[in-house]
C-alpha cells in the first residue's frame, strides 16, 4: 500500500495531532470504562443504557491505541472521526451542553485519516516516498 510522500515537517504536525488525540481519547475512554459518575450521568441523559457508555469507551480507547500505532493511525482517525459525528449529533439532539470540543475532536481525528490515507482508497498509484 503506497502512501503520499510528506515532508519532515508535516509528518511531525501529524504525529503530534495523533498524540493528542490519544491523550485526549485514552483518559476520555478510561473514564467512561471506570464508571465515573459524570460519565454515568450523562449517559443516563443520552437514554441508550449503560451499555452504550462501555461501548463509547472501549472505542475510544481502541481508537487511541490505533493513532498510536504507525501502521493503524489512519483506522485510528477514522474511527474516532466517525465517534465525534455521533457525539455532536448526541449533543444537539438528546443532551444539549456545548457540541465545540466534539466538533474539535472530530476535525482533528478526520484530518489524521485523511493525511494518513491510503492512496489506493483514492484510486491513485503515487508511488511510497524513498
Amino acid at each position: 500500500m503506497a502512501f503520499f510522500p510528506v515532508s519532515p515537517t508535516q509528518r511531525r504536525i501529524v504525529w503530534g495531532v495523533r498524540i493528542l488525540l490519544a491523550l485526549a481519547f485514552g483518559p476520555a475512554g478510561l473514564s467512561k470504562l471506570a464508571g465515573v459518575p459524570q460519565m454515568v450521568q450523562v449517559f443516563d441523559a443520552i437514554g441508550f443504557g449503560q451499555w452504550f457508555r462501555y461501548l463509547t469507551g472501549a472505542v475510544e480507547v481502541v481508537g487511541a491505541v490505533l493513532l498510536l500505532v504507525p501502521a493503524t493511525g489512519f483506522f485510528g482517525g477514522l474511527l474516532l472521526a466517525a465517534t465525534m459525528v455521533g457525539a455532536v449529533a448526541t449533543h444537539v439532539v438528546l443532551i444539549g451542553g456545548n457540541p465545540a470540543p466534539a466538533v474539535v475532536l472530530g476535525a482533528l481525528a478526520a484530518f489524521v485519516a485523511w493525511r494518513l490515507r491510503p492512496v489506493s482508497l483514492l484510486g491513485g498509484g503515487l508511488k511510497e516516498a524513498a
